[in-house]
C-alpha cells in the first residue's frame, strides 16, 4: 500500500495595505484643483465678455451709423460714424484665402511625413515644421513686406492677364501688392505649421491593422491612404483647420505690416486696400480717444464672438469622434 504525503497549502500572498487616508486626500486635492482651474477659466472668459460688451454698448449707443453695414470708421467725428462692414469682409476673405491655400498643402506634408518619408527624414522634417510655429508674427510681417510683396507683383500681373475675366483676379488699380490676396498668402504660411502638426499626429493614430489589411488585399499606397487614413483622420483634419482658422482670424502684426488699409469693399482681391479687425485695432488704438477706444473694443467684441464660434465648431467636430475626445481614456 502506497503511502500518501499530505499536500501543504501554498503560502498566502502578502497583504498589501493601502494608505486609504492619504489616497483620498490626494484625490480630493486634485479634484479641487482641476475643478477650480475650470471654473477660473470660465470666470475669466465671462469677465472678458462682460467688459467687451459694456464698453461696446457705450460706443454703439452713440454711433450715428449702422454698426454692421457702415463702411466708414470715424468715431472722432461730430457726429461719430463707424461700422465693421469693411473689417468683417477683409477678415473673412483673407482667412478663406489662407485656408484654401494652407489646408491642402498641410495635409500633403502631414501624409508625406507620416506615410512616405523615411524615418531619418521624417523626424527632422517634422521638427522643422513644428519650429515654424514658434516664429513671431512680426518676423513673418517683416518678411512679407520686404520679400513677399515685391515678388508677388509678377504673380498679380499673371493672374490679371490670364484670370482677369473671373473679376476676382482682375487688377483695376495700380499699386504694390498690399492687398487681401497677399495677406491671405502670408496667413497661409503662418497657419501651415499648426494644421500640419495636428494632421500628422492624427494620421499616425490610424490603426496599423487597417493599413496592413488593405496592403494584404493588394491595395496600392495611395489606395491605403484614400480608404483607411483619410476617412479615419477626416475629423482631425477639420479640427486642425479650425484651429488654423482661429489664428488667421486674430492675426495682427503680420497683417498690419503687409496690408495697405482702406475702408473700401472691393471684389477685386488684387487691388491694394481693405482691412481686418485685428489690423484696425492695432493701427488706431494709440491715436484714439476714450470714445474711439470704445469703438475699437466694439469691433473687438465681434472678433471675440467670431473666434469663439470657430473654436466651438472645432470642439463639436472633435467630440464626434471618441478617439480624439478622450471618452475612451
Amino acid at each position: 500500500m502506497a503511502s500518501t504525503t499530505p499536500i501543504e497549502n501554498p503560502p498566502a500572498p502578502p497583504v498589501v495595505r493601502k494608505r486609504v487616508g492619504s489616497g483620498r486626500l490626494g484625490d480630493k486635492v486634485f479634484l479641487g484643483l482641476s475643478r477650480g482651474s475650470g471654473i477660473l477659466l470660465l470666470v475669466i472668459m465671462a469677465s472678458i465678455a462682460v467688459f467687451l460688451t459694456y464698453r461696446a454698448s457705450i460706443a454703439v449707443s452713440k454711433n450715428e451709423g449702422n454698426f454692421f453695414t457702415t463702411f466708414d470708421w470715424n468715431p472722432a467725428g461730430d457726429p461719430p460714424v463707424f461700422g465693421i462692414a469693411v473689417l468683417l469682409f477683409g477678415t473673412v476673405v483673407s482667412s478663406i484665402i489662407a485656408m484654401a491655400i494652407a489646408v491642402p498643402v498641410a495635409v500633403g506634408i502631414a501624409l508625406f511625413i507620416s506615410h512616405y518619408a523615411p524615418r531619418k527624414l521624417a523626424a527632422p522634417l517634422a521638427y522643422v515644421v513644428d519650429l515654424l510655429a514658434a516664429v513671431p508674427s512680426i518676423v513673418y510681417g517683416i518678411w512679407g513686406a520686404l520679400v513677399l510683396v515685391p515678388y508677388l507683383e509678377g504673380l498679380n500681373l499673371w493672374l490679371d492677364q490670364f484670370f482677369g475675366w473671373t473679376y476676382i483676379f482682375e487688377k483695376t488699380e495700380v499699386g504694390v501688392a498690399r492687398s487681401l490676396f497677399t495677406v491671405g498668402i502670408l496667413l497661409a504660411i503662418m497657419i501651415l505649421p499648426i494644421v500640419t502638426s495636428v494632421s500628422r499626429e492624427v494620421f499616425l493614430q490610424v490603426p496599423k491593422m487597417n493599413e496592413e489589411a488593405a496592403l494584404a488585399l493588394g491595395a496600392t499606397r495611395w489606395e491605403v491612404i484614400r480608404l483607411s487614413v483619410l476617412p479615419f483622420g477626416r475629423s482631425g483634419v477639420i479640427s486642425a483647420s479650425m484651429l488654423g482658422l482661429g489664428r488667421a482670424l486674430g492675426e495682427t502684426m503680420a497683417v498690419a505690416t503687409v496690408l495697405s488699409p482702406s475702408f473700401v469693399i472691393s471684389g477685386h482681391l488684387l487691388n491694394p486696400g481693405g482691412g481686418t479687425f485685428a489690423q484696425n485695432i492695432a493701427a488706431k488704438f494709440d491715436e484714439a480717444d476714450e470714445f474711439g477706444r470704445d469703438a475699437l473694443i466694439a469691433s473687438g467684441l465681434v472678433l471675440f464672438v467670431l473666434t469663439l464660434l470657430v473654436n466651438g465648431a472645432a470642439r463639436l467636430i472633435i467630440a464626434r469622434r471618441k478617439e480624439y475626445s478622450g471618452a475612451n481614456a
